[in-house]
């Protein structure tokens, strides 16, 4: 399961590297300013041919009445319209609270009104093993049993700040959202015989949520694909809910891509391209956090480009750069 237990270095996930220090291959991103039921079918066109068969979507349902998570009735549109035979997959929550079993998952999800399709909380009947590749941490990662039973995967993510990742990108969405409640996640998070269920953070839980990430882009292969809402960008994950610290970075779009690595990466560029009064909250939670380690080890396994062209589907698939992205945005100080 695990290999044997390595010294974490400092890989400098505090700090943010600008486009003109990175190299290598690009890939493509597609953006669109429309955040509505409408913009969200608009951009999954330009990464829906590469799901086929039985298809699911993974996505981040909510604590109960959680303000910030992605509306239903852009989902539920999606769904109708184009994935009428998709379910939504979710797996139970590593921490004591409204998710943490199957019985009170369900309830969860009546709350939250995801009624309308069929949702897999994946881990409800056990879990199965994932090789990961080349990993620092792990040879294997669990993820929930039914996972495997599904030909594509669509990676459907709130992009916003978080507690311990210092931000939730499609990276996070998978390599904790599908590890399985009760061993998966625990590898991820906790030195086997710790008390503090916690302990992990920083640069080395970067990682660790890193493999897991990568167990699941390699089981699907090409056959996977990504998009991050950067609506309601609160510091706060979807996991803490009511209690998410109030939103003050400015409303973006919708971001989508085939390659995660270029996705993410063009989602934490447009924050970094925002004024100071705008993106200060989010850039201090990810960087006090080590977050930029996220991209830099996802880049060392292989997993995508940090490079990327960004096409702006709303204006004749202009190219646009992050700082054209955010042209125009109000600084919340000002709302």
């Amino acid at each position: 399961m695990m290999p044997e237990t390595k010294p974490t270095p400092r890989t400098g996930g505090e700090r943010y590297v600008p486009y003109d220090e990175r190299s290598g291959e690009s890939s493509v991103v597609f953006f669109t300013r429309d955040l509505s039921a409408d913009g969200l079918m608009k951009i999954y066109g330009r990464v829906k041919a590469v799901l086929e068969g039985k298809i699911a979507i993974k996505l981040h349902t909510g604590e109960k009445n959680g303000p910030n998570i992605i509306p239903r009735e852009w989902v539920k549109k999606l769904m109708e319209s184009e994935l009428k035979n998709a379910a939504i997959i979710e797996t139970n929550a590593y921490y004591e609270g409204d998710r943490d079993t199957t019985e009170k998952h369900r309830e969860t999800l009546k709350v939250n009104g995801w009624t309308f399709a069929p949702v897999d909380i994946t881990d409800s009947d056990g879990a199965v093993f994932l090789p990961v590749k080349d990993g620092k941490w792990f040879t294997e990662m669990s993820v929930g049993k039914t996972l495997t039973e599904y030909n594509s995967l669509l990676v459907l993510t709130h992009f916003k700040g978080h507690a311990m990742a210092g931000f939730g990108g499609s990276n996070k969405n998978i390599g904790i959202g599908c590890a399985d409640g009760k061993v998966g996640k625990a590898m991820i998070h906790t030195t086997p015989d710790q008390d503090d269920q916690w302990d992990i953070v920083n640069e080395e839980l970067m990682e660790r949520m890193t493999e897991s990430t990568k167990s699941v882009v390699d089981h699907f292969g090409k056959k996977i694909a990504f998009i991050n809402v950067m609506r309601n960008m609160s510091v706060s994950c979807d996991c803490e809910g009511v209690n998410a610290a109030p939103v003050v970075t400015p409303n973006v779009g919708i971001c989508a891509s085939l390659d995660i690595l270029a996705l993410d990466q063009a989602c934490v560029d447009i924050v970094y391209a925002m004024t100071n009064a705008e993106n200060h909250a989010l850039v201090e939670r990810i960087e006090s956090r080590h977050g930029h380690r996220q991209l830099s080890y996802m880049k060392e396994l292989g997993m995508g480009n940090d490079r990327y062209t960004l096409i702006d589907i709303d204006n004749e698939d202009k190219t646009v750069m992050p700082s054209d992205v955010v042209e125009g945005l109000i600084p919340f100080g000002s709302w």
